[in-house]
């Protein structure tokens, strides 16, 4: 989860945030290379006095500096599309986990298991225990088991809402009378926390959302219950 002055991403926990947090990385370091060289070409121009007053055109300029700009777009955009195909990839998912977004709650479904289904509010300050977050502890946690492919279905029963769980790479909007898919595979056991991603009204900030990975035996047994 994020911390106090922590400008960095969050840990991955799926094989998906990973890959999205390398493409970060690389796509940072393409533009501070970028910003150097743009930087080192203004101060040298700016700081000697070497003019050509009868440059009137260089073919070989324009075309090198039309080609560099293509083959940087190339390497930004090719482990781009590669993620994006990659977060769509949705294989013989082992459970579906339904998500219902309210005013100012989130709904859980597990039709796969008896139908077992919970509303999950924030729970308030002076409920909370020593070792718990103010603003994104709830009274139901989700459970999942890790290592399992998890298809994950999002709606809405009023206003758009957004399912966002920024450690596993996974944000998919909850929208009214439509049914939006997505798919999560998470790496590790843990609790992870996220929260609404779309302004949805007066208490949009305190419908957080809390992932608790389990093995699948941990699974089996709290759905057992």
């Amino acid at each position: 989860m994020p911390t106090w002055l922590n400008i960095n991403l969050q840990d991955a926990g799926s094989p998906v945030m990973e890959q999205l947090t390398f493409f970060h990385d690389h796509t940072v370091m393409i533009l501070l290379m970028i910003t150097i060289m743009v930087a080192y070409i203004m101060i040298s121009m700016t700081s000697n006095k070497l003019i050509n007053r009868f440059l009137l055109e260089e073919q070989t300029i324009e075309f090198i500096w039309t080609l560099m700009p293509a083959i940087t777009l190339m390497f930004i955009a090719l482990p781009s599309l590669h993620i994006l195909y990659l977060i769509d990839e949705i294989n013989n998912p082992s459970m579906t986990l339904k998500v219902i977004g309210h005013q100012w709650y989130w709904s859980y479904e597990y039709s796969d298991f008896k139908n077992i289904e919970f509303d999950s509010y924030m729970k308030p300050t002076n409920e909370l225990n020593n070792n718990e977050f103010r603003l994104l502890e709830v009274d139901n946690r989700v459970i999942l088991p890790f290592n399992k492919q998890i298809r994950v279905l999002v709606t809405a029963a009023d206003v758009l809402h957004s399912w966002a769980m920024p450690s596993l790479g996974i944000k998919i909007d909850a929208t009214p009378g439509r049914l939006n898919q997505g798919s999560i595979k998470i790496n590790r056991p843990g609790i992870m926390f996220g929260q609404c991603s779309e302004i949805c009204g007066a208490n949009h900030s305190f419908m957080p959302i809390v992932i608790e990975s389990v093995p699948m035996m941990n699974f089996l047994k709290w759905i057992n219950k």
